[in-house]
């Protein structure tokens, strides 16, 4: 992102007081308070080095050489710019190099309120770490040009399927609830080890806590905080088809309980070992879908109902 480009959506936009960051090429700016209180920086500068010591002082460097950090009144700001406590600054996150996912999700519905999109294996949610541009909610935005666009819920990158948006930010509250009180029904397929001495169907309850590596998770003693129902599908020699039905939403949940029964998932990377591969390896997707994703709607209460296109096959 060079600067004379983004000076253009500045200065098309900066004439207010109030100034309301645009988006860019799919990127919402992010906005960071000027805390006073146990800090010397003198500049905006080495206070965003010192506030965010995981991003690299050349990172913030080539970010103020391309005019992507500014004031809020839409003055774009340099690496001599003063700091002045109790203001806001604002800064756009944009790689250098991003590995391009290979892969295009679709939309399944849309109306007011919501989207509803089929997302691919290898594709990530939302900005973080390497990716910002390869992420469904920055390609998204940038087809629907849509800022205020939400994941209501997630999917893991490895996983792929049906994934809920908000479009509207009035009646966002009503979904996120609809979510949080499991007024939403998801079935998930997976292709997993098969075990003739599981007797089918099977709900498991386990208590999962974090794992080590940090990313990973783990079952621990204790109360279960985990729950999901497992049906048998279809059986081929020692893989089988399942349906699972969470009835709780723990990260990597449906991963970890068919780990612990002895029936990993397919092409898992983490479950039961971790196994690290290259990121531009897209030749062993995960072997999970989420397939359905049912609820009545919050709005209107029409009953919806939505099916990935994808399938995963024996």
């Amino acid at each position: 992102m060079q600067a004379n480009v983004f000076n253009k959506y500045i200065n098309n936009s900066k004439s207010c007081k109030n100034y309301t960051p645009p988006m860019i090429n799919g990127v919402s700016a992010s906005k960071v308070f000027l805390d006073g209180h146990q800090t010397q920086a003198s500049t905006v500068y080495a206070y965003l080095c010192e506030q965010f010591p995981h991003i690299q002082a050349a990172e913030w460097q080539q970010r103020f050489k391309d005019g992507l950090v500014y004031a809020a009144n839409g003055d774009v700001l340099t690496l001599d710019s003063p700091f002045e406590a109790n203001r806001h600054v604002y800064y756009y996150r944009f790689l250098a190099h991003e590995i391009h996912v290979p892969f295009e999700h679709q939309i399944l519905f849309e109306n007011d309120h919501f989207i509803v999109v089929d997302k691919p294996h290898f594709l990530t949610m939302s900005p973080t770490g390497q990716y910002v541009q390869e992420t469904l909610l920055v390609r998204l935005k940038k087809q629907t040009q849509l800022e205020q666009l939400t994941p209501i819920h997630r999917l893991d990158r490895e996983t792929a399927g049906v994934v809920l948006f908000s479009k509207c930010v009035e009646s966002r509250g009503l979904y996120q609830q609809m979510f949080a009180t499991r007024n939403v029904q998801k079935t998930y397929h997976a292709i997993a080890a098969y075990r003739d001495e599981l007797n089918f169907p099977i709900t498991t309850r386990y208590r999962m806590e974090k794992g080590q590596p940090f990313y990973t998770m783990q079952i621990v003693g204790g109360e279960p905080n985990s729950e999901t129902f497992i049906q048998l599908i279809q059986q081929h020699g020692n893989r089988a088809k399942y349906e699972l039905k969470p009835h709780t939403g723990k990260q990597h949940q449906l991963r970890v309980h068919l780990n612990t029964l002895g029936i990993p998932i397919q092409n898992d990377p983490f479950y039961p070992i971790v196994q690290h591969k290259a990121d531009d390896d897209f030749s062993q997707p995960l072997q999970l879908l989420a397939k359905h994703l049912e609820f009545i709607d919050p709005v209107t209460e029409q009953a919806f109902q939505f099916s990935s296109a994808y399938e995963l096959t024996l």
